[in-house]
C-alpha cells in the first residue's frame, strides 16, 4: 500500500505574531449610598432611609444618642492606587441631621498606572444639616489622585466640611517628592453655584511645597467650609472670634457671601489634627467630633 504526501497549502498571508497579553491590573471599585430622614419625635436621631454598598465601599452606622445621625465610610481595600474608583453619595431629607466620617485615614499609594478617582456627592434638603468630616488623606510618593466634592444645598440647609491632606508620615520617615493631587469642590445652593475651590499639586512637590505661595514648607494642610442661613454680620463675627484664637501663620479664616472658609497648614499630621479638633468643635457649636477621630 502506498501513501501520497499532500503538499502544504500555500499561505497567502503571513502568520500573525502573537503578542503576549498583559494581564489587567486588579483595581478597586466601590459605590456607597446612605440617606436619612428626620425623626418623628424631637431629640431623636434621624431615621435611616437608604443604605447601599457595592464593591469595596462599606458604610457603618454607630449608635448615637442625640439628634444627629452618624455614618462611617470604609474602603475595605485598605488604600487607594492608580485606577481605583470610589463613589460616595449622601442624601439628607428635610430636617435631618448627620455627620459623615471615615473609619481611618485614607492612604493614597504609589500609582503604577492611571489616576485614582474619588467622587463625593452630597444632597442636603431644607432645614437639614450635614457635617462632612472625613479623616486625613495621606499621600505617598508618586501617588495620583483626583477627588471631587459635589454638594447641592437647599436654601435653609447647613453644611460643614473639612478635607485634610498629609504629604507622607513624618514619623515613618516618608517623603513625597513627586505626586499628583487634584481636589475639586463645587457647592450649589438652590441650584446656583456659590462655592468653587480647586487645589492642584503636580510633579516635584519636594521643591514646590517649600514655596511661600504654596505650602511654605508645611507637610500637612486642610480646607474648611461652612455654609448656612446665618446672618452675614454674625458669620463674620464668628470667623473673627475664631481667628483670634489661632496662629495666623497656620490658620486663616474669613467669612463672606454667606459662607465661612478656612485653610490650615502644619508641619506634620499630628500638629494638623491638634489644630483641627478644637476648631471643628467650635464650628460644630460644641459638639464632639466622631469617636473614630480619637482612635
Amino acid at each position: 500500500m502506498s501513501a501520497s504526501i499532500l503538499p502544504f497549502k500555500q499561505v497567502s498571508q503571513p502568520l500573525e505574531t502573537k503578542v503576549p497579553r498583559v494581564p489587567a491590573m486588579q483595581r478597586t471599585k466601590g459605590t456607597g449610598r446612605v440617606g436619612f430622614k428626620a425623626a418623628q419625635h424631637e431629640g431623636l436621631p434621624p431615621t435611616l432611609q437608604e443604605l447601599y454598598q457595592e464593591g469595596a465601599a462599606k458604610i457603618r452606622l454607630p449608635k448615637v444618642y442625640d439628634d444627629m445621625a452618624e455614618a462611617a465610610l470604609i474602603n475595605t481595600s485598605g488604600g487607594v492606587t492608580g485606577g481605583d474608583v470610589l463613589n460616595w453619595h449622601v442624601n439628607l431629607q428635610t430636617g435631618a441631621k448627620a455627620v459623615l466620617t471615615t473609619q481611618a485615614c485614607e492612604k493614597i499609594y504609589k500609582s503604577s498606572e492611571g489616576t485614582a478617582q474619588i467622587t463625593n456627592t452630597l444632597n442636603v434638603k431644607d432645614d437639614a444639616e450635614l457635617h462632612w468630616l472625613p479623616q486625613e488623606t495621606i499621600l505617598f510618593n508618586e501617588a495620583s489622585l483626583s477627588r471631587t466634592l459635589q454638594v447641592d444645598l437647599a436654601p435653609s440647609a447647613r453644611f460643614l466640611a473639612v478635607e485634610a491632606v498629609i504629604l507622607g508620615r513624618q514619623a515613618m520617615g516618608e517623603t513625597v517628592e513627586r505626586a499628583y493631587f487634584k481636589d475639586t469642590w463645587r457647592v450649589r445652593k438652590a441650584g446656583k453655584l456659590i462655592h468653587a475651590d480647586d487645589v492642584l499639586l503636580n510633579g516635584g512637590l519636594g521643591t514646590r511645597a517649600k514655596n511661600t505661595a504654596v505650602l511654605n514648607g508645611a507637610r500637612a494642610f486642610a480646607s474648611i467650609l461652612y455654609i448656612g442661613p446665618d446672618e452675614e454680620d454674625l458669620l463674620k463675627a464668628r470667623a473673627q472670634n475664631l481667628q483670634k484664637l489661632q496662629d495666623p501663620k497656620q490658620v486663616v479664616l474669613s467669612a463672606f457671601r454667606g459662607k465661612l472658609v478656612g485653610r490650615v497648614m502644619a508641619q506634620d499630621g499630628y500638629t494638623l489634627r491638634q489644630t483641627l479638633i478644637p476648631l471643628l468643635q467650635s464650628l460644630r457649636l460644641g459638639r464632639e467630633l466622631p469617636k473614630l477621630w480619637n482612635l
